[in-house]
């Protein structure tokens, strides 16, 4: 493999380590930006999906008769349809097993339902027609005949005995009873603990709420056979194979998918969704393309859902406060179906981060992965890395109350040690770099610790609690998968990087477009980049799990480096001599140039692209272009990790919290561009604070969504948050050619324990030890008044 150690080149003004603003962001603030929904093409027609209004019914009937009548519609199909098109369907993808070794009871899902519905919101059929008006007339005149079955909406209550079967082939609605852990080794380690802690937890389920409502269009070509489907999601490659192999039953060379602007995500779009068969087949079948957009009431309904955990949650300790084991015992809730990685979250994403940063040998998880009459779970930002540092800070915490401890110190007495490191964890990774004591003490500093006994009694002068906490966390990434990493000298002087993570939001040209400045000194602004064609693309793993520059960039880092073994070649008889003697580096303008070693003889590499572009006759041992197509391998997964300490205030007489104070000192590893890291920090802060005291799905005993619209489901405002501190403390990791870490979930990770205890701690006062997100003022009013009592 050619050299892909990091130059130093700390001059560059685009270099890495450097705040590049977003490339992107000027076309889209001039709202110029191209989401699915800005697409129409040549005689389309437009979709209505029909859903159930019920939670939990059998199917009798559907009547479509009056439907077709309505003017402007041209079909509606159902499930029977589809079937007999010989669609497949969707289901869960992972190869997880029950705690007796048998494989998870897997659930599928035809894009129509055709026996039963189980959630509001379910699709049953869809209504295409000439405007999405009449698209919507026809919706709205289709009759179901629904017999109406009892619900249940809660996972713990759903694996009751008495509660009614979703389905035949899942007695008690446990699809999954995973477990992780010597569960002997366990129960000895808390039969010999010097104290034990425990706390009844509710990790609240929320609605993702993207920016942009999901829109799709499908397209179908009778002369090839050929599918496009333009629609907004997290990666092209992966999802054109979902759909080739499992829903359309064709080559995946039969599916081009093509996404433009995605106006977020959160994991939420990452895989396929039942709309979008239905559109490929109406295509088919009319010849048309068919286009369809959700609006926001659609979305709260059929878009997936995240979180929603029941957690008993057990921490043992010695009598020097070191832990000796933690357990979880959970319920998670899948919702009506089965998400394509939807038991992932309460399984083996709780057991990789209850971990955290702490040395704990013994973890046990028991999970009941239960289906519900509710909108399917899935994937929500940082699925699962928050809630396993939430569950463990929250335990440490509590556990320090009891103890008569400091939380700090027994922070400080678990942290595993710098000199530890390669460190194998129970959980059953290898940390691999880290600094979690030093990081805890820097952000002790920058919150100014020491300092709140005064802004707490200044607080209490104005009638207010106020409190403190820490969220000192770790979280795994998702390991890198194959990613693309393609480097094109293009005619117009531009240099293309194609590659199979896809941006959502988070601003990938620009670092991307940095890595490739600094490696082989082309122009930044030249740079361009290409994500969202699967025709374009030989692998890809898609963005999610805060891998995208450790996959991306390590891609981009090695291929740089076989464009430069290419550029010697090409050099060497450009300018007459051995390509041993060809080194390559920039000048003092950062230009990337080859040069004959002892001599002032180089060419640049813009004008040795040019020149290879346009020679005549070029002997047969010369490389025609600097163009290269790599492939990265993967790598293990990475370890960022931080402490956030953040603090609040309370109206007792309300219950009205307001955070007031925040500070986060991360390690990211190797920084790339420290605007856009610090920008994603602040997005995944505000959306664990938005769990943590504004956001909650409410589902009547019926199982109708009483949350279904922002009058009703709360989001943070730019006038409930303060401005967020952010300081570094980097320590590279070891597994990248970069050293990144990954920081895209990383917020989340910090704010839930952070915002939450600081609010246990504004509470003690009234003998609270405990309160569930999302502590609303009604919830904490409540108990306030019960301690008072």
């Amino acid at each position: 493999m050619p050299d892909t150690s990091m130059p130093d080149l700390t001059r560059l003004k685009f270099g890495v380590g450097q705040p590049v603003p977003r490339n992107e962001d000027p076309a889209l603030l001039r709202g110029r930006g191209r989401y699915t929904d800005d697409i129409s093409l040549p005689g389309q027609l437009f979709c209505a999906m029909v859903r159930s209004p019920y939670a939990h019914g059998t199917i009798t009937g559907i009547d479509t008769a009056a439907a077709k009548e309505v003017p402007g519609v041209v079909a509606v199909y159902t499930g029977a349809d589809l079937q007999a098109a010989g669609f497949g369907v969707l289901h869960c993808t992972l190869p997880l097993k029950n705690r007796d070794g048998t494989p998870l009871r897997n659930i599928e899902r035809p894009a129509l339902a055709m026996d039963k519905v189980r959630f509001v919101g379910d699709p049953v059929a869809c209504v295409v027609a000439e405007s999405r008006a009449a698209a919507r007339d026809g919706a709205e005149a289709v009759f179901l005949d629904i017999d109406v079955l009892p619900a249940v909406t809660e996972a713990s209550a759903a694996a009751a005995p008495d509660a009614p079967d979703l389905y035949d082939h899942i007695p008690g609605n446990v699809v999954l009873d995973f477990h992780y852990g010597d569960a002997a080794k366990v129960a000895a380690a808390f039969a010999s603990a010097a104290h034990v802690t425990k706390l009844s937890i509710r990790n609240n389920r929320v609605v993702v709420c993207a920016m942009e409502p999901r829109s799709a269009i499908g397209e179908y070509d009778a002369a090839s056979g050929r599918y496009t489907l333009h629609v907004g999601c997290q990666g092209v490659f992966g999802l054109r194979g979902q759909m080739a192999k499992d829903i359309l039953k064709v080559p995946v060379e039969k599916v081009h998918i093509l996404t433009g602007n995605v106006g977020g995500s959160f994991g939420m779009k990452a895989s396929a969704y039942p709309e979008y068969p239905c559109l490929l087949h109406a295509a088919k079948e009319l010849g048309r393309p068919v286009k369809w957009t959700d609006d926001r009431s659609g979305a709260f309904l059929s878009d997936q859902h995240g979180r929603d955990h029941e957690v008993e949650a057990e921490l043992a300790l010695d009598a020097e406060g070191r832990a000796l084991a933690v357990r979880l015992t959970a319920f998670a809730n899948m919702g009506g179906y089965l998400a394509t990685v939807g038991p992932l979250m309460g399984t083996g994403n709780f057991v990789k981060n209850i971990q955290s940063n702490y040395a704990t040998p013994l973890i046990e998880v028991n999970t009941k992965c239960v289906v519900t009459n509710t909108t399917p779970v899935s994937a929500y930002r940082g699925a699962g890395r928050p809630e396993g540092n939430y569950f463990f800070e929250r335990l440490l915490e509590q556990a320090a109350r009891e103890t008569g401890r400091s939380a700090i110190e027994l922070r400080r007495i678990n942290h595993i040690k710098p000199d530890q490191f390669p460190f194998a964890t129970a959980s059953g990774s290898t940390y691999d770099s880290g600094d979690f004591t030093a990081v805890l003490d820097q952000a002790l500093r920058a919150a100014d610790w020491d300092g709140f006994p005064a802004r707490r009694a200044e607080s209490q002068a104005r009638g207010k609690l106020r409190g403190r906490g820490i969220g000192n966390y770790l979280e795994c990434t998702a390991p890198p998968m194959k990613e693309q990493g393609e480097i094109r000298f293009e005619p117009d002087g531009t240099v293309t990087i194609i590659t199979g993570t896809l941006d959502y939001g988070q601003g990938h040209w620009t670092p991307f477009a940095q890595v490739l400045h600094e490696r082989l000194g082309v122009p930044f602004e030249a740079i361009r980049l290409v994500q969202g064609d699967s025709d374009r693309l030989v692998a890809g793993g898609g963005t999610g799990g805060s891998k995208s520059l450790m996959a991306s960039g390590a891609a981009i880092v090695e291929a740089a480096a076989l464009v430069i073994e290419k550029g010697r070649q090409a050099a060497a008889h450009m300018l007459e001599a051995a390509p041993a003697d060809i080194e390559f580096d920039r000048d003092a303008e950062g230009h990337g140039r080859f040069t004959i070693a002892g001599t002032d003889r180089s060419i640049g590499i813009m004008e040795l692209a040019e020149r290879l572009r346009t020679a005549n006759d070029p002997p047969p041992d010369l490389p025609t272009s600097l163009d290269v197509r790599h492939v990265f391998d993967q790598a293990p997964m990475a370890f960022p990790n931080g402490c956030h300490i953040c603090e609040v205030e309370i109206e007792p007489e309300t219950g009205h919290a307001e955070v007031v104070r925040y500070m986060s000192v991360n390690d990211f590893g190797v920084i790339v561009n420290p605007l856009l890291v610090e920008g994603q920090a602040h997005g995944g802060i505000v959306q664990g604070i938005g769990q943590a005291l504004y956001e909650h799905v409410a589902y009547s005993e019926e199982g109708q969504l009483l949350s279904g619209s922002y009058q009703d489901y709360c989001l943070p405002r730019a006038s409930d948050l303060p401005s967020f501190g952010f300081q570094s403390h980097p320590v590279p990791a070891k597994t990248n050619p970069l050293g990144a870490k990954g920081c895209g979930e990383a917020g989340c990770a910090g704010s839930l324990p952070a915002v939450m205890n600081a609010l246990v701690d504004a509470l003690a006062e009234y003998g609270v030890s405990h309160i569930d997100m999302p502590a609303t003022p009604e919830r904490i009013w409540r108990a306030i008044q019960a301690a008072r009592a």
